[in-house]
């Protein structure tokens, strides 16, 4: 645990003292990891903001509560049709079957298209969204065909215990969660679907006037993101103390997992692009947005 530590502070010292303020998830992705160890970057506060979901947190960005924070594909696609003038500076590698949509054990429902009609619960917004827009649009079915129920996580698996909804899209550690109290029953997971990368995103304010300071948050996320990938058991371990989340579901959840931090490349600008152009087809947002004129250079060292 100390030699990765000592790898993240391993940054030059910036010019200025000043307080940044970074937006994370419990219990949810490198930024998170990186709060509970309390990793530092030289001649800066690093002041935490926890948010419930990606929407959440870029309406804070968009308020100028926070300079920096990582979502999942959607958030950010919602965060531009509503005039939010933000940046992507980093990726994230794309989930496979992290995040999926379910049913419970004793459902009718066998197939995405039984959905027709039925009450589906999912953070708005959030990757989720996009998962179960992908969905729908195989199985030859319109966002139009069911009954959307936007839900925090917390408040989806209460609907889904009490029966309020018939369906739940939703992300890890939620997801295993789910798995082992429930025995759900899983419709899809983005197997056989366009994937959607993870990103982490500045306002261009706060891009344009501190583009070293942007640099050296991307390397400290980055050395993080290859510490976790190979110390998987000290990172469950660290997730389980932090969450609360018992140990057997944190070591599911972090079996699929991909953490890490790069660049964004035009294969990327092309995945996120993809996922816009279906929410502005399926007219989930009110006007069609480009990823390309939103992209930040970022130059690993």
């Amino acid at each position: 645990m100390k030699k990765w530590i000592c790898l993240l502070l391993a940054v030059p010292l910036l010019s200025s003292a000043a307080e940044i303020r970074i937006g994370f998830q419990k219990g949810s992705g490198l930024l998170s990891m990186m709060k509970t160890q309390g990793v530092t970057l030289p001649g800066h506060q690093l002041k935490w903001i926890e948010f419930p979901a990606g929407p959440q947190m870029l309406e804070a960005l968009n308020a100028g509560s926070i300079d920096f924070g990582s979502t999942g594909a959607p958030p950010p696609i919602f965060a531009q049709a509503g005039g939010v003038d933000l940046l992507y500076v980093g990726a994230e590698p794309a989930p496979v079957n992290s995040e999926a949509l379910f049913v419970p054990k004793d459902s009718p429902i066998h197939t995405v298209a039984d959905l027709k009609g039925k009450r589906v619960a999912f953070q708005k917004g959030s990757g989720s969204h996009f998962l179960l827009a992908s969905a729908l649009q195989k199985a030859g079915l319109k966002f139009s065909d069911i009954t959307p129920i936007y839900l925090s996580p917390s408040d989806a698996r209460a609907a889904f215990v009490s029966k309020g909804i018939d369906a739940w899209v939703v992300w890890d550690p939620y997801f295993a969660s789910a798995q082992k109290a429930y025995q759900v029953r899983v419709l899809s997971d983005y197997t056989g679907l366009p994937l959607a990368n993870g990103f982490y995103l500045t306002s261009r304010k706060f891009a344009e006037q501190s583009p070293q300071l942007v640099s050296a948050l991307l390397e400290q996320v980055r050395a993080t993101g290859k510490w976790a990938g190979e110390h998987q058991k000290e990172v469950s371990t660290l997730l389980a103390q932090q969450t609360g989340v018992p140990a057997d579901i944190v070591a599911t959840w972090m079996q699929r997992s991909r953490f890490g931090a790069t660049p964004v490349t035009p294969d990327i600008v092309a995945n996120q692009q993809r996922v816009a152009d279906l929410f502005y087809q399926q007219k989930l947002i009110p006007k069609a947005v480009s990823i390309a004129s939103r992209v930040w250079a970022w130059q690993p060292k």
